[in-house]
């Protein structure tokens, strides 16, 4: 009886096999032979789940993006923006070596899609996404009397995206310098800089 086989976890298979060239060797090194001896896969089985490197290249970097939507989507909020934002942050920003990992295959990816229009799509829509959550916090917290009477939001969005994207660049750089605490400080103090202080302080 022929071996069946998931077409969709084989996808993935490479997929994880592809960052972990692009980790180990750069980018420019991912290509189809090397991602298939990564994966312990030959380069012409490689083509039953990808008809081009382009398009390998696309669905593995769809899927950091995924991994992160699937642990946003498995957190437990409270109701409590200061307890709820630094959990939702806290899956964005490279916090272990898991998302380190993830992060730094992201950044790799992130310089390919800016001469490679299959990628530019994708990182364009995950850019918009990113933007929407410092949006909803923005206005979440206003709706509720918790910012700080005012604020330019606008502003205020963009300086919060900001400060999270930079904070990932500089953990991902210098991880002995910038840790996981001192990112959950640095994302607490500016959360509380944008809010009024509490009553009967």
């Amino acid at each position: 009886m022929p071996k069946i086989v998931n077409h969709e976890k084989q996808r993935e298979k490479v997929a994880e096999a592809a960052w972990r060239v692009i980790r180990k060797m750069g980018l420019d090194q991912a290509s189809v032979r090397n991602i298939a001896e990564e994966a312990g896969l030959s380069v012409g089985s490689m083509r039953h789940y990808f008809s081009t490197q382009s398009e390998l290249l696309s669905y593995a970097m769809k899927k950091v993006t995924k991994r992160v939507e699937e642990r946003i989507a498995c957190i437990a909020f409270s109701g409590d923006l200061l307890k709820d934002i630094p959990l939702l942050i806290d899956e964005i920003i490279p916090t272990d070596e898991e998302k380190r990992n993830e992060m730094e295959v992201w950044f790799a990816f992130v310089v390919k899609s800016m001469s490679d229009p299959n990628l530019a799509g994708h990182r364009c829509e995950v850019d918009d996404a990113l933007r929407q959550v410092f949006i909803k916090i923005m206005n979440e917290l206003t709706a509720i009397g918790m910012a700080l009477p005012d604020l330019d939001i606008e502003l205020e969005i963009e300086r919060f995206y900001a400060l999270i994207d930079g904070l990932a660049i500089h953990a991902i750089l210098r991880p002995e310098i910038v840790t996981a605490d001192m990112m959950r400080r640095a994302v607490h103090r500016h959360l509380m800089s944008l809010c009024r202080p509490p009553s009967g302080s």
